[in-house]
């Protein structure tokens, strides 16, 4: 059995959604731990429920979303 990691109770969350929208979303919220290398995503929706991965991962993901490489996951991306 594996042990779950334990969240720190400090995070200060940041939602992805456009400055001008304030409404309930559901949005992804991104957390940066302070003391490890870890980033904390949750869905605001379920708020209980993050996902950890680690810094390195991350900027991965980053790099890799903004360079287009999981357009063919949204419907209409080849449109744009």
């Amino acid at each position: 059995m594996t042990e779950t990691p334990r969240i720190p109770t400090d995070l200060d969350w940041t939602r992805a959604a456009p400055e001008d929208d304030h409404g309930p979303g559901p949005w992804i919220e991104i957390a940066f731990g302070t003391d490890d290398d870890a980033v904390y995503l949750r869905e605001t929706s379920d708020p209980d429920n993050i996902v950890t991965t680690t810094r390195k991962k991350w900027d991965a993901f980053v790099l890799g979303a903004q360079a287009g490489e999981f357009d063919h996951f949204v419907e209409g991306a080849e449109d744009h």
